[in-house]
């Protein structure tokens, strides 16, 4: 794979007068989120191969939502989400082969191979999970935050969660926290229009779910996040207000997912005519036309850069399948902080 920019800023490279963005930050994007595309699809055939197990929920079709806040985020910032978890620390730069090798239950995973598809974790790149229960990565969100302004850091998390943990009670006792404290917290929804199955139009009476942070006060937008450029937007003006102790921020992230809610979900309730519609405005697409347009590329640089990540996703499979499964002595590891805690096993 061509090497990824590490720029978090547009402000340090040249940029393009009408994007606002600049050759470095284009690329990144394209980079970026092909390598998600590519990663899940890859995964989507081996859970079909059995290789994969348990639960998976893949992020096709929602790229730009992870690598709009990358760029629109610093390093040292936090992210936190549900259990849709794959593309968030590749966006941030883990390496490939330990996420892949973590869905393979092995002990090269970034969780040693204990958490799987849906407890990923990557300390040093501040992704702070991957989490299994719905709406259980909110309040989390808002404990991080609490830390950052108690050590006065300057830094902020954003707390990712679908449509469907909105329901959730803990969200709305999260939204009251955040306000009450003015604690540095992004908290970004997902909306891909289904909760697992079921629409948001039949889940609730309120359509437009930026509007639930009206109640507490708490500024809050909806945001086009098929377009990448307006998820880094909506993203930066929230850390900006969240760094100068402005407290927190909501955005709905209306984005889709092409897959079903998980490989089990044929996600028969949906029309093919609304799949394709939302096929047509993808974020991948968008910003290879924006590069084709300024000319920071060419099709045929393009297609090195597809082909470089497809053969480290290729690479990422061979290395997961000659990984070792994790011993039983993993077992009763890093489940408490002293090591020697006395346990008994029949």
């Amino acid at each position: 794979m061509a090497k990824k920019t590490k720029t978090t800023s547009t402000r340090k490279t040249k940029v393009n007068a009408k994007s606002g963005f600049s050759k470095e930050t284009y690329m990144y994007w394209y980079e970026s989120m092909y390598l998600m595309r590519k990663f899940e699809e890859k995964a989507g055939q081996l859970y079909g191969q059995q290789k994969i197990r348990g639960f998976c929920h893949l992020y096709i079709g929602q790229e730009a939502c992870a690598a709009g806040a990358v760029t629109a985020l610093e390093k040292g910032d936090k992210y936190i989400t549900a259990y849709r978890d794959h593309a968030h620390p590749l966006a941030l730069g883990t390496d490939p082969k330990h996420i892949m090798a973590e869905l393979f239950g092995k002990e090269t995973g970034v969780s040693k191979g204990k958490g799987g598809s849906m407890h990923m974790f990557d300390k040093e790149r501040g992704f702070v999970g991957g989490h299994g229960i719905v709406g259980g990565q909110v309040p989390l969100g808002v404990g991080l935050a609490f830390s950052e302004k108690y050590n006065k850091t300057k830094k902020v998390c954003i707390t990712y969660m679908g449509d469907g943990a909105v329901r959730q009670g803990s969200f709305h006792e999260s939204l009251n926290l955040a306000m009450h404290y003015k604690l540095p917290v992004i908290f970004a929804i997902e909306n891909n229009g289904y909760a697992m199955g079921t629409s948001v139009q039949r889940t609730s009476n309120v359509h437009d779910l930026y509007t639930l942070g009206e109640a507490y006060d708490m500024p809050s937008r909806s945001v086009d996040a098929m377009n990448v450029e307006e998820v880094h937007h909506a993203i930066a003006h929230a850390a900006e207000r969240a760094r100068k102790g402005d407290g927190p921020t909501l955005l709905e992230l209306r984005t889709y997912r092409y897959k079903g809610h998980s490989m089990s979900d044929p996600a028969k309730y949906r029309t093919k005519e609304e799949l394709e519609a939302y096929k047509k405005r993808d974020p991948i697409e968008q910003v290879k036309d924006s590069i084709l347009k300024n000319k920071y590329a060419t099709e045929e640089d393009l297609e090195k850069i597809n082909k470089d990540i497809k053969d480290q996703v290729a690479e990422s499979v061979k290395f997961s399948e000659k990984s070792s499964f994790p011993s039983t002595d993993e077992l009763y590891k890093d489940v408490y902080v002293q090591e020697d805690y006395p346990f008994v096993v029949d």
